[in-house]
């Protein structure tokens, strides 16, 4: 068995066209829900989604995120309403005790479904739908997760983090603000201060993560302050990936970025930009995968291939270079 670390879309990615390297059952997925929210009542848990939809057959691979072929109608007028309304549009944060009132794994993390700022297909609503009715009968999110991956034909194993609340907060000139807002509706522009990950120090990764984190351990090219921080920010995690064989593949090519603003947060963290501020924040990877192109030198193994990622064949291949890493450093795979 191989876990693999998903935040974005970097692992999703990386498995997409690899069942013949890393079989789904015997490959489960922990999945990072720093970046979820509460969109007018309804949980939304975007990295959670990405592997089930990819997994599942449905993912919109042209933006890699929702459901392929997805129609907006109940989004479409929502704003259509709020137009009328002469309301404003953009994130609108409900109070803060309500950001705390009622169900846990919203916390710190509501918006009002008035002129909603994220856009949510039909389809994709209706699993956000199904989800928050399924937690608020009183069933944990791991145990929703499963039930979702049910419905949707999914052999993986996909984790969420933890049962408890954490959210990606970034600090900026602007003020706080959700990592969605930062990031979708703000489009990364405001200048960063700091990263807090709201909720992590009473936070605590379930035993089915717990028991993931025994197999030796993949981190895809994610962003790796707020895709694979979160789970960090977990000492209970961070400790287990201290102990068992842990294998990355960087986002980066040197100082370049494949996607996002990973750059960005980097920096704004206190490392270097670069493939050399990845192995910074991961500390306790023990092999890297990086592009042929990238000439980084690092004190840990590394294993070159073109790690670009967006067809079936680029997964298959980057794969191949994650197993060869793993033996590099003596992992046994079962």
């Amino acid at each position: 068995m191989v876990t693999f670390l998903a935040g974005g879309t970097g692992t999703p990615k990386l498995l997409w066209g690899a069942d013949d390297i890393f079989g789904p059952t015997e490959t489960p997925a922990v999945c990072n829900t720093g970046d979820d929210v509460e969109m007018g009542g309804h949980l939304v848990c975007p990295d959670i989604d990405t592997t089930l939809f990819s997994d599942g057959g449905i993912l919109d691979r042209e933006t890699w995120w929702g459901i392929e072929g997805d129609s907006t109608t109940t989004h479409e007028e929502i704003h259509t309403l709020a137009d009328e309304a002469g309301v404003e549009s953009g994130p609108r944060y409900l109070s803060d005790e309500a950001q705390t009132s009622g169900r846990r794994l919203a916390r710190w993390r509501r918006f009002s479904g008035v002129a909603e700022f994220m856009q949510l297909g039909d389809r994709d609503r209706a699993v956000h739908i199904t989800r928050t009715g399924l937690l608020d009968e009183g069933r944990t999110l791991t145990e929703v997760t499963a039930t979702l991956a049910t419905a949707l034909g999914v052999d993986r194993p996909v984790l969420p983090m933890s049962d408890d609340p954490v959210a990606t907060i970034i600090h900026t000139e602007d003020g706080p603000m959700h990592f969605q807002e930062f990031w979708v509706h703000r489009r990364a522009e405001p200048v960063i201060e700091r990263i807090e990950f709201r909720g992590a120090n009473e936070a605590a990764p379930t035993e089915a993560v717990l028991d993931a984190l025994d197999a030796p351990v993949v981190i895809g090219p994610s962003n790796p302050v707020t895709s694979i921080g979160p789970m960090i920010a977990m000492d209970t995690f961070r400790t287990a990936l201290e102990s068992t064989p842990v294998v990355a593949v960087s986002p980066f090519i040197g100082d370049q970025v494949f996607s996002g603003p990973a750059g960005k947060l980097l920096t704004a963290s206190g490392y270097d930009a670069s493939t050399v501020g990845v192995a910074e924040a991961y500390p306790f990877a023990d092999a890297f995968v990086l592009d042929t192109e990238d000439e980084t030198k690092l004190d840990r193994p590394i294993v070159r291939t073109d790690t670009e990622l967006g067809s079936p064949g680029d997964g298959a291949r980057v794969c191949h270079a994650v197993t060869e890493a793993l033996e590099t450093i003596g992992a046994e795979v079962s």
